[in-house]
C-alpha cells in the first residue's frame, strides 16, 4: 500500500454491510465481542465512514458517527490488522471530525475509547474523563473534544 486511501461516507445498505464486515473481523473475531453487543440496531441512524485502499480497492477501516443533541459520537472505529500502524486510524478520525464540523449545531465530539487506545486519541485532541468502565468485556474510558 502506497498510503493512498479514499473515504466513502453515508448510510446506504451496501456501505453499512461493508463496514459491518470490518467490524465483524476486528471486534467479533479478534476481540471476542459478542455479536449481540456489536449489532445494536442503530447502524441505519448513523453516518458510516469506510476507508478504501486505492491500490487494490480493499475496504480497510471503518467508523460510525451518531449525532446526539449537539454532540458527534464517534463509534465502532476499526482498522484491519494488516493496515494498522500506517496512520489510517488517525486519518479516519480526522475525516470523521471534519464531517462532524459540517453538521448544524454540533459543537463537540465524544467517544468511548478502549483504555489501551487513550494515548492515540489524546494525540488527536481528545481528553479522557470519568471512570473506567466495561464495554463488551473491554475496559473503556469516555473522551471528548471541542470541534
Amino acid at each position: 500500500m502506497s498510503g493512498e486511501i479514499t473515504f466513502e461516507i453515508g448510510n446506504a445498505p451496501d456501505l453499512i454491510e461493508r463496514a459491518q464486515r470490518i467490524r465483524r473481523t476486528v471486534f467479533v473475531i479478534e476481540q471476542n465481542v459478542a455479536p449481540d453487543e456489536e449489532w445494536d440496531g442503530k447502524d441505519e441512524e448513523c453516518f458510516h465512514f469506510l476507508v478504501k485502499d486505492d491500490v487494490d480497492g480493499e475496504d480497510i477501516a471503518t467508523g460510525r458517527l451518531m449525532v446526539i443533541d449537539n454532540t458527534a459520537k464517534l463509534q465502532r472505529i476499526a482498522v484491519l490488522r494488516a493496515f494498522r500502524g500506517r496512520a489510517i486510524g488517525q486519518k479516519l478520525i480526522n475525516e470523521m471530525l471534519a464531517h462532524a464540523r459540517t453538521l448544524d449545531g454540533i459543537s463537540n465530539a465524544l467517544l468511548g475509547a478502549q483504555c489501551h487506545a487513550i494515548p492515540f486519541y489524546e494525540k488527536l485532541g481528545f481528553e479522557a474523563f470519568g471512570d473506567v468502565y466495561d464495554d463488551a468485556g473491554i475496559p473503556h474510558r469516555d473522551m471528548t473534544r471541542v470541534l
